[in-house]
């Protein structure tokens, strides 16, 4: 080897640089050799850049490790603060779409315009069938290789930069929010739903806005009878076919109040627990869930899931004589048929009732757990445009007196219009 001239030597056929780096720990700098170089030239330029990121406190050092084997670790180190079901799918995410493209890739090798090929990859046949991922899976993949790379380049120091900040996503369209209930076909569905055991379930989602998860959680003990509101503490959920429980989604509790109606039927609900118990005598296997089986379990999320929807099909489709189908309620029928609804539904029309009733956009938010009010703005977009075109008749209103101005509805003219929920 030659001698050292200003950091720089020849190795055999290549160049080497050395440069001083302080240590994180002790302050006391140490020599850094990196070589491998075709020329003089190229290690002098990549040693003046060593020496800058060095002055900075940026300098990072070279190393093998892949992304799989970076973001396998990363995902192994956060288990304790990640709730489990976020975990998993995180874990999912990587597995299918990220380890069989860019895993075996060195880290620090990873630029920006790689991910950019790789959404777009994904954006032409990385779903199942060969089909696109949406936009709104890729945002979320890339929302997770952010999390995991902030890390390397600020805690790991293994990247200068993260390059999933300049990546290039596909635009993400924001789709409304799908199907549209009356009040008068929540009130409908709720009725349906009164003969079964489960029914509280479906009336307090309607009249809370809390997510399936939150309710599930849900304990008597967490129910204020004297103030009239229930105290949103956990989420419970299903991960590898094992429930687990874990905070809010928000990561914050909350106070969420009821009306007086839903607190009576909390109350019938807790009755008829209460007479389960009995009969089940020693073979109750419950605590302070306010939604159990018959034996006291916690009930399965899939559960009420299937179940709403098992409901508005019965509803929806006739008995055929002769078979053995399920004996219908006998219900004054709407027009038309109850249109198909999901469970987190509900949480849409709780939400999308109080904004047409003129509730402030963050009281909305706080009441559906939401960390930021933009939330709320952004999913029910459609809901505030809409009372944005009465603004105008409001202000004359109020400086002009004109309340005719302030109450002229566009549906006026059909005064048997229902009142549009979105679902």
């Amino acid at each position: 080897m030659a001698g050292v001239e200003d950091g720089l030597t020849k190795r055999g056929k290549t160049w080497s640089y050395v440069v001083r780096v302080p240590d994180p720990i002790t302050g006391r700098s140490k020599p850094k050799w990196v070589g491998g170089f075709p020329t003089k030239e190229a290690a002098k330029e990549a040693r003046d850049d060593a020496r800058r990121s060095a002055r900075r406190g940026e300098y990072v050092e070279k190393t093998r490790i892949t992304v799989e084997e970076y973001l396998t670790g990363w995902l192994d180190g956060h288990s304790m603060e990640i709730k489990p079901s976020t975990l998993a799918g995180y874990r999912e995410w990587m597995e299918r779409h990220v380890y069989p493209r860019i895993g075996k890739m060195r880290l620090q090798a990873v630029r920006s315009a790689t991910l950019t090929a790789m959404y777009k990859d994904l954006s032409t046949k990385g779903g199942k069938g060969g089909k696109g991922l949406s936009p709104r899976s890729i945002e979320y993949i890339n929302a997770i290789l952010r999390k995991a790379l902030n890390d390397a380049v600020r805690a790991d120091r293994l990247i200068p930069s993260n390059p999933c900040t300049t990546a290039k996503r596909p635009r993400r369209e924001v789709k409304p929010i799908g199907t549209i209930w009356s009040a008068e076909e929540l009130r409908m569905f709720l009725r349906l739903a009164e003969s079964h055991r489960l029914s509280a379930f479906y009336r307090l989602s309607a009249y809370s806005g809390a997510r399936r998860g939150e309710l599930l959680y849900l304990r008597w003990s967490e129910v204020d009878w004297g103030r009239g509101a229930i105290h949103i503490r956990g989420t419970a959920g299903m991960v590898g076919g094992q429930r687990q429980e874990g905070t809010p989604k928000s990561g914050r509790e909350r106070t969420v109040g009821l009306d007086k109606e839903t607190l009576a039927i909390l109350r019938e609900h807790r009755g008829r627990q209460r007479a389960e118990k009995e009969i089940a005598g020693d073979a109750w296997l419950g605590g302070d869930y306010v939604f159990t089986t018959g034996l006291g379990r916690p009930v399965p999320p899939d559960t009420v899931t299937n179940l709403m929807s098992v409901l508005i099909r019965q509803y929806n489709e006739p008995a055929i004589p002769g078979t053995r189908s399920t004996k219908r309620q006998e219900l004054p029928r709407p027009p038309k048929p109850l249109p198909h609804a999901r469970l987190h539904d509900l949480r849409h029309v709780h939400a999308t009732l109080l904004l047409t009733a003129g509730v402030p956009v963050h009281v909305v938010a706080e009441r559906l757990g939401h960390a930021d009010p933009a939330i709320t703005l952004r999913v029910y977009a459609h809901v505030i445009r809409k009372h944005a075109d009465e603004v105008a008749n409001t202000f004359a209103a109020a400086v002009d007196g004109d309340t005719e101005a302030a109450t002229t509805d566009p549906d006026d003219d059909d005064p048997e219009a229902p009142v549009p929920v979105a679902c």
